[in-house]
């Protein structure tokens, strides 16, 4: 099946009218929008690997420098813990220790 002149004509149209709508639908999605979307997530994608590679290396540098990097990771747990949740936290460890004899 060939295209007619129409046929071509009224595609140029569709794709000139797409370009000059900022918020262009394909198939009833907001084409731009969705692309914007995507990029936003895609960015903040790569900041969050970013951020990772970053920790990774102060994890390393703490490592070389002789802390314990598990017990800085358990630190960090316990700073984000409201210090009601520590307490009881600990106080239970304390009994199941007692209660093992330890």
């Amino acid at each position: 099946m060939s295209d007619t002149p129409f046929d071509i004509d009224e595609a140029a149209s569709s794709r000139a009218r797409q370009a000059a709508d900022p918020e262009s639908n394909v198939g009833g999605i907001a084409a731009d929008r969705l692309m914007s979307i995507i990029e936003r997530i895609e960015r903040l994608e790569e900041e969050r690997k970013a951020l990772g590679d970053d920790i990774k290396d102060i994890f390393s540098e703490s490592k070389s420098a002789g802390f314990d990097v598990p017990t800085i990771k358990q630190l960090l747990r316990l700073r984000k813990k409201d210090p009601s949740e520590i307490e009881e936290q600990e106080t239970l460890l304390d009994i199941y220790r007692r209660a093992i004899g330890m």
